[in-house]
This record gives structure tokens, C-alpha cells and sequence, in this order.
């Protein structure tokens, strides 16, 4: 069994062997003939087994140079598909964007006008939830949501939030006044345990009554748990409107209410082509809100 084949003394093999040419596969790889010479001879070395045949001005495969091409051949391509797949072509820089799952399914149909504006600048989204998980990933923009009031010269306010109630189609039709809240199970968004309490109060409801019939941890679970007619949910106006958009079962029944919070983009510590790009994408995602 033959071990630690290098893999340049492959490719260079198989560039001599579709070029039959020790100076054409010089040219295409970047190497002096003496170069692309010294891989093969080293490949058969290894081997044990003569490639090619050498002529005066012609360069011919052997029987087990031609079989051996095929399994080279394959390889090659496995490698390059499997390196496409998992680390996609070539770009400039990839920045590593963190925002709540809602805010990156709210982007999600957006990104295709960035993409298209800058082609060699990749995305990688990450969601965040809590601080401990926020450490383990350094990142280079951030979209948070604060208090409006928040003064942080690194932070760009994108918009102001706003609040509203959501319910599944059939549940809201039994939503005759805002009262008629009350009288679902309320659907608690954990780290947004105000919003209830805030919207009920800015319409003069009473609060007292409302206790978390079922809570979640995320917006977009609170969207669905509330499509699939189980309670009612308040949550951020923009949110609803975009799953509204794209075919969710729900329905905002009552008016939008000031949560005093808005979302911000910052700009996180990156190496100077990282923040190129990354100032890049926050000038775009501002042109969003």
C-alpha cells in the first residue's frame, strides 16, 4: 500500500496527462517544465511504476498510467466539489453577522441585493439567544435591539420598534375589542416578558391577569405557536408583517404600540479588509429599515 502520496504530484500528473505535455502542464500550473518533470519522476518513484513514455518530442500514458488516471482523476474532483460545497468559490472576505433569528429570516430576502452589490463578500449568519452563547462567537457586525435612549458612539440606530398583538386566522376572529385579549392563552417571548404588560397598559387594559399560558424562547417560535391557533402572542410589528408576507397563517389584531426599543447595526473589531466589508454591510443594511 502506497502512503503520503502528495497531492501537487497528482495534480501535476494529471495536467501532464490531459496535455501530454510536460510544457504544456508547466504553463497551466504555474511551473517550470523541470518542476512538472521532477513531480512525475517522484510519482513513479513512489509508485514503483512508470507513467508515461518518454519520446524525443511526444509523451504517451503507459497501460497503468492510463488506469491509474481515472481513480486520480476522480479524486480530484471529490476534493474539488467537497471544497466548493463546504467553503463555497473564492471571495474576498466572509463577515460574520449576529442578529436574533427573527431579524435574520426578516433580512433573508433582502440579502440578495447585497450579494449582488458586492459578489465576493460572503455572509455567515448566527443567531443569538444568550451571553454565554454570544462569547463563543467573535463576530463583525451585530444587529441588537436597546433602548431608544441608548447612547454608544459605535452603535447606528437602524429603526424604531413597535409592538403588536398576533393570533392564528381562525382565533382572531374572536377578537372583537382589544379586551378580547384577555381572554386568550398568552404566549411569552422570554426577554421580552414586558410586552404584554406594555401593550395591555397602553391601551388601559388591566395586566394583572395575564400569566404565561406557554413560553418560548424566540419571536419566530412565538409566530408559529400562535399560526398554529394556541394563544396569542405581542410581538415586534416588523416581524408579523414579514411572516404575514410570506404566507403565515396569522393575523395582527390590534393597533401598534411604542415599546421604547430600537435595533442597531455595530461594527465589531476586524482586520482592515474584514472592515471594509463589514462597514460595507452596514451601510447597506441601514437602506433596509
Amino acid at each position: 500500500m502506497k502512503q503520503n502520496l502528495n497531492l501537487n504530484w497528482l495534480r501535476t500528473f494529471d495536467a501532464a496527462a490531459r496535455h501530454l505535455s510536460f510544457t504544456a502542464a508547466s504553463h497551466e500550473l504555474g511551473l517550470t517544465q523541470t518542476a512538472v518533470s521532477q513531480h512525475i519522476k517522484a510519482l513513479e518513484t513512489k509508485l514503483g511504476q512508470k507513467l508515461f513514455i518518454r519520446r524525443a518530442k511526444s509523451l504517451q500514458l503507459t497501460d497503468i498510467g492510463q488506469a491509474y488516471l481515472v481513480s486520480v482523476r476522480d479524486a480530484l474532483e471529490h476534493i474539488a466539489f467537497s471544497t466548493s460545497g463546504l467553503f463555497g468559490p473564492e471571495l474576498d472576505t466572509t463577515i460574520i453577522l449576529r442578529a436574533s433569528a427573527a431579524m435574520i429570516i426578516w433580512l433573508s430576502p433582502k440579502l440578495s441585493a447585497f450579494q449582488e452589490a458586492h459578489p465576493n463578500i460572503g455572509i455567515k449568519l448566527v443567531t443569538s439567544l444568550w451571553q454565554n452563547e454570544l462569547e463563543k462567537h467573535p463576530v463583525d457586525v451585530e444587529i441588537l435591539l436597546a433602548a431608544q435612549n441608548q447612547f454608544d458612539p459605535h452603535m447606528v440606530k437602524l429603526s424604531d420598534e413597535r409592538i403588536v398583538p398576533v393570533c392564528g386566522t381562525q382565533t382572531s376572529t374572536k377578537i372583537q375589542r382589544l379586551a378580547d385579549l384577555t381572554k386568550l392563552d398568552a404566549i411569552h417571548v422570554l426577554g421580552f416578558d414586558d410586552h404584554w404588560a406594555r401593550y395591555l397598559s397602553a391601551n388601559g387594559l388591566p395586566t394583572d391577569n395575564i400569566s404565561p399560558r406557554i413560553v418560548v424562547d424566540t419571536s419566530v417560535a412565538a409566530c408559529e405557536i400562535a399560526a398554529s391557533e394556541n394563544g396569542c402572542a405581542i410581538m415586534f410589528e416588523r416581524f408579523a408583517q414579514q411572516a404575514i408576507a410570506t404566507g403565515r397563517p396569522i393575523k395582527i389584531v390590534g393597533d401598534p404600540v411604542a415599546n421604547g426599543q430600537s435595533h442597531y447595526v455595530v461594527q465589531r473589531n476586524t482586520t482592515p479588509n474584514e472592515k471594509r466589508a463589514s462597514t460595507a454591510f452596514c451601510e447597506w443594511v441601514a437602506t433596509c429599515f
